[in-house]
């Protein structure tokens, strides 16, 4: 059974009807559309400090404008956490060029990694971060900003388990203890480019349960239906969006949907700088060792949606077999080549065994 029709706008959500108890049930059905027909939404009223939104976003050009050594300082090459900076075009997606430069950083952690353990466990660890004399302050900025994104990414999928009738600790066990886990962030810049492509990054998936992007970005979503391009535009600086992944609808059983998803460079004079979070689940889960029991009211509202297009999207083909951390490691390596040669030769050769001359693809 499929269904034709497309949804026209994506579910707009007011956080602040989640802490009243009048009005939770009926966020919690738009979240249950949201998350069911959509993939996608806006969420506003939410709890990260707008003056420390307003504060980093002042901080962003500012990182990009550092100088090309300072920032080169900080390249991701350096790091065997994936952390750091990536020049311009950097990166491709099916085989085109991603026309962006961006930082990858990540919350609060000490890499758990001892000898003997998993080659996973090197995945996460404390960021690079530029010299503090060059752009005072950023790093307390940032830091602050993504403990609390982190925190609104717990509270926000405990609603998720609450509107698919699992209770407020329905999809924890996917987690590890607040010290085992690690969130990634990026800052990104898509610089307005001449030329035929507009492909700020290609239709994806990522790995992890949700991304939370805080700032005015031009993207471009699947739909759910017709795999046709929703445009999104001139977001609202204190909004969220947050997006579901390929792993939330596996452990879901295709209840919540995975909404492939691109971005567009911008036209004009301007270039546009994106801020998303990725909320991570515990490097030691295996998907399929995670079996959820939903209500038959919530399978019906899955069934009544019908099947969903396929998209282009190909990345991530491990989840349902390995380790979380595995899988995310995989990806990492696949998407840059240099640092898995680098800091994962043996899993570098098993993905290239010829070597590797291009630029990392994931997909």
């Amino acid at each position: 059974m499929s269904q034709e029709v497309d949804f026209s706008a994506v579910p707009a959500l007011d956080y602040s009807l989640s802490s009243d108890a009048n009005h939770k049930p009926k966020f919690l059905a738009q979240l249950r559309h949201a998350l069911i027909d959509v993939g996608f939404l806006y969420l506003s009223n939410h709890p990260v400090s707008q003056p420390d939104i307003d504060l980093l976003i002042s901080y962003i050009p500012k990182l990009f404008a550092l100088p090309q050594e300072a920032k080169d300082k900080i390249r991701m090459v350096n790091s065997e956490h994936f952390l750091g900076y990536s020049r311009f075009g950097a990166e491709l997606t099916k085989g085109a060029v991603d026309q962006r430069e961006q930082f990858d950083f990540a919350t609060r952690h000490i890499c758990r990694w001892e000898e003997g353990d998993p080659e996973h466990y090197k995945l996460w660890g404390p960021p690079q971060w530029p010299d503090e004399k060059l752009i005072p302050g950023f790093r307390e900025v940032l830091e602050r900003y993504l403990d609390q994104v982190q925190d609104l990414s717990m509270k926000f999928s405990s609603l998720i388990a609450e509107a698919f009738g699992l209770g407020p600790d329905g999809l924890s066990q996917f987690y590890d203890t607040p010290e085992l886990m690690q969130h990634r962030s990026k800052i990104v810049k898509y610089p307005v480019v001449s030329g035929s492509s507009d492909q700020g990054v290609g239709p994806h998936y990522d790995a992890g349960f949700l991304t939370f992007i805080v700032y005015e970005v031009v993207t471009s979503v699947e739909s759910p239906r017709t795999s046709g391009p929703e445009s999104l535009r001139g977001m609202d600086r204190c909004t969220a969006h947050p997006q579901y992944f390929r792993t939330l609808e596996f452990v879901t059983k295709g209840i919540a949907r995975a909404t492939s998803h691109r971005v567009l460079s911008p036209k004009g004079d301007t270039p546009r700088y994106s801020v998303p979070f990725f909320q991570n689940i515990g490097l030691d889960v295996r998907l399929t060792d995670h079996v959820l029991d939903f209500p038959p009211e919530i399978l019906a509202l899955r069934d009544k949606r019908g099947s969903v297009a396929a998209t282009d999207s190909v990345n991530f083909t491990e989840f349902d077999r390995e380790p979380s951390g595995k899988v995310n490691l995989i990806g990492r390596v696949k998407s840059h080549p240099d640092v898995g040669e680098r800091h994962y030769p043996e899993l570098f050769r098993q993905i290239f065994p010829d070597g590797f001359l291009g630029k990392g693809s994931t997909y």
